[in-house]
């Protein structure tokens, strides 16, 4: 891949224009760490987990038996901060490990009985929580937000 020419002068030099306010991936990863970190302040002090983590023990409890790196591609998180939220809910006995049924290389992830237990004292708070941060939108608007998050993710999708 070469690089572009770089002038002399870079002063002489226009230069673009991104308007970061109206740029998408900027205001949705601003909204998401907005919306994540007040979510985070429920369970953080409470269980001692990390927005990662806690993502970790979601998908687990809705979907039991992934690898970590099926909780990586569920997640669209970063394989290592992935392994290491693993590791880190192993060693405090909130999730367990147990090797796959038909294929004895590869583990699968479920909740512990203590993991079942911040789930369930979590999800209510994270179900309270998104009806706080929806409640701005008419039942219309929020149809229509969830529409518009499915077309915009359709083609994302791996």
């Amino acid at each position: 891949m070469t690089q572009p020419a770089v002038a002399a002068d870079p002063e002489s030099q226009a230069h673009h224009s991104l308007d970061l306010d109206q740029f998408l991936p900027y205001r949705l990863s601003v909204l998401t760490n907005r919306i994540s970190r007040g979510l985070a302040d429920l369970y953080s002090e409470r269980f001692g987990i990390s927005v990662t983590e806690w993502r970790v023990i979601a998908v687990l409890g809705r979907y039991p038996g992934l690898s970590a790196n099926g909780v990586a591609e569920r997640t669209a998180m970063d394989k290592v901060a992935v392994s290491r939220a693993v590791a880190r809910l192993l060693e405090r006995g909130l999730i367990e490990r147990e090797m796959h049924d038909a294929d004895r290389r590869r583990s699968v992830l479920q909740l512990s009985q203590a993991g079942h237990a911040v789930f369930d004292v979590v999800v209510p708070l994270a179900l309270d929580y998104q009806r706080d941060v929806l409640a701005p939108l008419d039942a219309d608007e929020r149809i229509q937000l969830a529409r518009l998050m499915d077309k915009l993710e359709a083609p994302l999708k791996d």
